[in-house]
Formats: structure tokens, sequence, C-alpha cells
């Protein structure tokens, strides 16, 4: 096995051979140049590269071009001729067609297999960031965290959190002694953002079988790593869903993976696309955030490479952590894009052969300037690499072959169907409708205890007239015995009328935010 990725070939003519180095792939990397420049291609040859030395991947298919991995190359394409030109060129003697081992996944379930989470799992900081909350807001997503924990109300999928938001609502001035200001405005504005978000087809991403970290680091029959590949032309449409999810899987990986120091080879390499999607305007905390994730997963033995149009997308403490770059060409129009690529091109350690600004500039497509960790992890001096040729397909494969890969997968079945366990939007129904229940039972016993005294008056009384009897909640139950469970039968338990049944009602309540 290669204790390197061949990534092209550099120096003068392309004849000397660039390599990435394995024992410094977890330091992280940087692929990135404006549209058109060749960084798909790149993308896929690093894939492939990984893959062939045992290394499971991660990346997202924005485009829908790299399900081709799953294919191999061949003599027919268009492209024949000219990649087995640049394999001359490069030295690539041993180049052959080949494909890999490919696992499609689709938050909607479409084109991969479903990946899910739990809203317990996914966490007050990161739903906030994909909620788009304001602080106040957020901070009664996190008293109903912390209420699902002291009172064992799992949080499993989005209608769990929209009923515990509606039990917190209904008792906000209890909570707010305990927690501060409880209000129904912010929880009406939650309720909206979940809404939205439901619309945008987040129902998919929470609930059960939640997806097994275990299941993104597998490797084949024959050693090779397995390319998991996330389907995100679909998913795009919602960047924010898009770059949360993303972000959760990372941080998922960073809490779970024991230490591993710096192995000979990662156990995950990791890559995010449109990497400038998880920063545009994120909250400075969410920021720090994926600093420390950057900064400490690599003991973990998981590389992260960051793709995006621009170097200046991804903040300075983040980008300096980013040791293996791959860039490929920036346009400068403007007085700020001059600015930008001058300042990509003071990040590498210059090469006396040429000027790295000019490089950047010129480049063609499939052509990058490279700098990769060396020894001891020291950057490489800056190279124009000229990017090897794929021996997976270019371009997507056909929706009858994507079918037959999902049907032949060793996840097929696994993830398929939704799982519905018992979990916070049923305990808070029950709890509602047995509190109705016992209201009503004590309404009954008060208004038979009347009895008596209603006889005694009636053979008494002097003039007709109608009797105004004591309010039940039966009618109000038999119309509202179905929908949402624990707003609807809370709000029958506030219309009970009496002074037994408004006693009665108080306690239960008051028991049920006591956790008894």
């Amino acid at each position: 096995m290669t204790s390197e990725i061949f990534i092209g070939g550099g120096g003068p003519e392309y004849g000397v051979q660039q390599g990435l180095s394995l024992k410094y792939a977890n330091r992280h990397g940087l692929i990135a140049g404006a549209t058109g420049t060749g960084k798909t291609v790149t993308l896929q040859i690093l894939a492939e590269g990984f893959s062939n030395a045992g290394v499971p991947v991660f990346l997202s298919d924005v485009k829908g071009d790299l399900s081709g991995l799953a294919k191999s190359g061949s003599p027919d394409h268009k492209l024949h001729d000219a990649f087995m030109k640049r394999a001359g060129i490069i030295g690539f003697d041993d180049y052959t067609y080949d494909a890999f081992p490919v696992t499609f996944w689709d938050l909607f379930g479409d084109q991969g297999h479903p990946v899910r989470t739990t809203v317990a799992e996914m966490g007050p900081l990161l739903l906030s960031r994909l909620l788009e909350l304001s602080e106040a807001q957020e901070g009664i997503v996190n008293i109903a965290f912390r209420l699902a924990d002291e009172d064992g109300l799992p949080l499993l999928d989005l209608k769990d959190l929209q009923a515990l938001l509606v039990w917190i609502g209904q008792n906000a001035k209890a909570l707010s002694l305990r927690y501060g200001n409880v209000s129904s405005a912010s929880i009406g504005a939650i309720q909206r953002r979940l809404l939205v978000l439901e619309n945008q087809g987040g129902t998919n991403l929470f609930g059960e079988p939640a997806l097994e970290l275990a299941d993104l680091m597998r490797t084949d029959a024959d050693g090779r790593g397995v390319i998991n590949l996330l389907a995100a032309d679909k998913l795009m449409g919602s960047p924010g869903l898009y770059a949360t999810f993303l972000l959760w899987l990372l941080s998922e990986l960073f809490e779970v993976l024991p230490e591993v120091g710096d192995p000979d080879k990662p156990k995950l390499v990791f890559f995010f696309d449109e990497a400038h999607l998880l920063f545009d305007d994120a909250p400075k905390a969410l920021v720090n955030k994926v600093e420390q994730v950057a900064r400490l997963i690599r003991s973990k033995g998981v590389g992260v490479y960051f793709i995006t149009q621009n170097p200046a997308d991804v903040p300075d403490d983040i980008l300096g952590q980013l040791g293996n770059r791959f860039q490929h060409a920036l346009r400068a129009f403007t007085a700020k894009d001059r600015k930008e690529l001058r300042m990509a091109a003071e990040t590498y350690r210059e090469n006396p052969r040429f000027s790295t600004e000019e490089a950047i500039r010129e480049v063609g497509v499939g052509e990058a300037v490279t700098s990769m960790l060396q020894k001891k992890g020291v950057p490489g001096i800056v190279e124009r690499t000229l990017i090897r040729p794929p021996s997976s397909q270019l371009g997507p494969i056909t929706k009858a072959e994507r079918k037959a890969i999902l049907a032949a997968s060793d996840m097929s079945g696994k993830y398929d169907e939704t799982l519905d366990r018992t979990s916070a939007f049923e305990i808070l129904t029950k709890r509602a409708q047995d509190a109705a229940a016992e209201a009503e039972k004590a309404e009954d016993i008060a208004e038979a205890e009347t009895q008596p005294a209603l006889r005694e008056f009636n053979a008494g009384r002097r003039f007709e007239g109608t009797r105004v009897t004591r309010s039940t909640s039966r009618a109000t139950r038999k119309r509202t015995s179905e929908g949402f469970g624990g707003a609807i039968a809370s709000v029958v338990i506030k219309e009970l009328k009496g002074t037994t049944g408004k006693r009665i009602v108080r306690g239960i309540l008051g028991g049920l935010f006591r956790g008894r």
C-alpha cells in the first residue's frame, strides 16, 4: 500500500510527480478556485486516492457529477485521448480506468439511503443555527432541551419538539420563575420557523433509525475505503439545512471517535463542499465551534477538506489549519478580487521559479497551484501542478445504474423504514389526556354530591326555571379527542369549571412540571 496519493505532475514540463502524504492527510486541506476551473475533478481524484489507500471518504455531490465514482471510465469517452496524453506528460505510467466502492445517501431518500439524526443529537446550538433564531428564542430552545433531559422526554423528531414547546407555552408563568422570561411571542416564532423547516424537507432529517457513524467508516472486501456520497443537488435548495447537517456530522465524529494521535493514514476523510455556506451569517459561537472541531478532530484521525470558490470564504483561524492546498484559478476583475488573490498567494511558501500570484491567475482548467505538507508537517514549496486524470467515469451515472447500486448495497433496508417509538409527543399527549380524565372524574363526583341538596331545593321551589348546570368537559372532549394531543388537551383542562376541578387540574399540572 502506497504512503501517498498521486496528485499530478509539477516542476518544469510537469515532469515531477506531486503527492499527498497519507501521514499528514489528517492535517486538513483546502480546494479552491473559480467556477469551471477543475475543482470537481480534483475532488474526484482525491476520493479515488483515499479509497485505494483503504481510507473511507464522505463527500457531498452538489452538482450530481460525482456519482461517476461508482463506474469505471471508458476508452469511448470523448476525453479519453486527452486523458491519455495528460497521463503521459505527468509520468502516470500505470494509469487505468477503474470503479470504486460507493454508498449513496440522501436526506430525502430519493437518490440514496435515508440519513437521519434525532433532535436531541442535533443539540440546541446547531438547531438554533438551522432555524436562524434570535438569542431570546435560542434561550427557549435551551430550556426545552433541559426540561426534556430532566423529565425523561426523548426528543426524536420535530413533532416532539413542537409538543414540548406547546407545553412550555401553557406553563410559561411557572417556568419563568425558574428559567427567566418565557415569552409566548418567542415560542410562536420558533414554531413558525419549525414550519418553514418542515416545508424545506427538514422532517426527513429528524427521526429514527439515526445514522450510525460506523456505517461511514467501512472498507470493501478488497480493503478499499468506501466512498460515501451524499446527494446534495436538491438539498442545496435549503442551504442552511445542508450546512447544518454537515456540521452536525462533523461534530458527531469529533464527539464519538477515540483519540488516535497521528496515524499512518486517516480513519476518515470528510469533504465539505460549498464551505462558504457554513460561515455565511454564522454567529460567533458557531464559528468558534467549527474552529475547535477543525483544530482537534485531526487527533481523532479525521481529515477535513473545505471546497469553496475563494479562500477568503473561510475564516482566517480555520484557514490557517488547512495544511494541504489545491488552489485552482482565481479571477481578478475588481480591486477586491485582486486584493483577495494577493492575500491567497501570500499564504504559500514561495517558489523562486515563478510568481505565486501570477500562477493562481493563469493556471488553466485541470491545473492547480498546490502545496502539500512534508516531513514534520512543514508546508511544501508551492508548485504549478497538472492534475492527473480520473480513473472513474467523468460525469454522472444513469438512474438505472444508481438504482442497481442501491439495491446491492450493504445498507439496503437498514434505514429505509422510519421508526416512531414513544417519545416526548406521545408522553405529553398521554399525560394531558390522563389529566383531563381525572379532572372530569372529579367533576362528576362533585356533581353527584350536590344531587340531594338539589332535590330538596326542587321540592320547595315556588317558581319554575331552568337550572344552570355545572359545565362538563365531555362535549369538549368529544370534539377534541383527535389532533394535536398535548396542546388541545391542555386547552381542555384550562376550560374546566368548578372549584374541585380547578384544584385537581392545578395539582396534576404541578406534578407534571416537577416530573412526578
